[in-house]
């Protein structure tokens, strides 16, 4: 049913059942976007998705079963873009994939920004990689796009809604945890032991990077 829907929409997509059977396919095809069942037969959703998190800058949507917040929670801890729960309404689907496939778009327009420095980092947006004291930090692509946002603004304090506007294209709803979520991701990957965090939180309110060198 994802794929028909995804197909009358205009984008080419294809659907597998497993673990397995999704490593097959994306060794005869790079795919732009992963849509990710929790629920699967042989390795669970959780499992591929911090795998793939870990050694791709694929997005991921994972589906969750409505009400399991405990799961969508740990799905953004290790590396979901974003999710939506089951059942779902197809529109809602299709917005959320256009909302990540734009953000995917827009690394096209970074990749053509100059390197540069900020809150002690490195960042070249072209090759999407972060330097710190010389080492190279692996950030997930939402991971990587936030820092971006955060960077553009650099000083200014950036609203939740905002945030999640820049990087999932959708508006929060009453207890949306997804933009604090992929920040304590960001932090743990970028600040140095024992120092105050760069990406300071200003309470009711967002979010906003530190200058510095």
């Amino acid at each position: 049913m994802v794929v028909d829907l995804l197909t009358r929409e205009g984008w080419s997509a294809d659907g597998v059942r497993d673990g397995e059977a999704m490593a097959a396919a994306m060794t005869a095809r790079a795919p732009d976007l992963l849509i990710l069942d929790i629920n699967l037969p042989g390795e669970d959703g959780l499992s591929i998705c911090k795998r793939m998190s870990a050694e791709t800058d694929i997005a991921i949507l994972m589906l969750t079963a409505r009400g399991d917040d405990i799961d969508r929670i740990i799905g953004l801890e290790i590396g979901a873009d974003d999710y939506l729960g089951k059942p779902f309404n197809p529109r809602e689907l299709t917005a959320r994939v256009r909302a990540l496939l734009r953000r995917i778009g827009r690394r096209s327009d970074a990749a053509a920004s100059d390197t540069f420095r900020v809150a002690g980092l490195e960042v070249d947006p072209g090759a999407r990689t972060v330097v710190r004291d010389g080492e190279l930090l692996k950030l997930s692509g939402a991971e990587f796009d936030l820092l971006l946002v955060l960077a553009e603004a650099r000083g200014r304090v950036l609203s939740r809604d905002f945030l999640l506007d820049r990087i999932h294209g959708r508006t929060a709803h009453a207890f949306d945890r997804s933009i604090d979520v992929l920040v304590s991701r960001l932090r743990k990957k970028i600040d140095r032991q024992g120092e105050s965090s760069v990406i300071e939180g200003v309470r009711n309110v967002g979010y906003v990077l530190r200058t510095g060198p």
